[in-house]
């Protein structure tokens, strides 16, 4: 009887395929999943978000800091599974093509905030690196600081940007109060 229900055990657990979540190669049908734009156009790093239940393919980004804010928006539901991010100290990254195939886990990558680089839809962005040396150097040469993702504030992702000579963002304490404001609603 022992072995008859260890063997239901095992075939059942056989026939329910885990998802797969390796990264998926940046090619020319990947699009921002805010902007639907070809991502091969714009610059800098890209990330892909894995969500349980869409296996097909993940949802790119046109910059790092949009996953990282899709991810840590109230009204994303999804069950995120995994993040990557461009490692931009693999051989053969620059800005202008950060690779195909360079993905790390975004959870361990070393992140350069604050610097002069703009990411693709020309918003700061958080550069990432998987050595922590080539991090530094990146910081060194175009300022900003090395931290971690749990060390990325939200403002950092998810507050408004002044572009292209635009008005100033919103200050941080009206944002901080629209912001609340808006997670009340939603919440209760």
């Amino acid at each position: 009887m022992k072995r008859a229900l260890l063997l239901i055990l095992f075939l059942t657990a056989c026939k329910q395929d885990a998802q797969d979540i390796s990264p998926v190669a940046l090619t020319e049908q990947a699009v921002g999943h805010y902007c639907q734009m070809d991502l091969l156009e714009h610059p800098g790093p890209k990330a892909q978000v894995h969500l349980e239940g869409l296996p097909a393919m993940p949802l790119f980004f046109s910059q790092v800091r949009d996953a990282v804010a899709y991810s840590r928006l109230p009204e994303q539901d999804g069950v995120i599974l995994a993040i990557y991010v461009n490692d931009m100290g693999a051989p053969g990254a620059t800005w202008e093509i950060p690779g195909a195939t360079n993905w790390i886990p975004a959870t361990t990558a070393h992140y350069v905030m604050g610097s002069r680089a703009e990411g693709g839809m020309g918003a700061p962005e958080l550069v990432p690196f998987v050595d922590l040396d080539k991090a530094a150097a990146f910081a060194a040469a175009n300022g900003g600081s090395v931290v971690a993702l749990a060390a990325v504030p939200d403002a950092a992702v998810i507050a408004p940007v002044a572009l292209d000579g635009r008005a100033d963002p919103v200050d941080d304490a009206d944002y901080d109060q629209r912001l609340k404001s808006l997670s009340d609603k939603i919440g209760g």
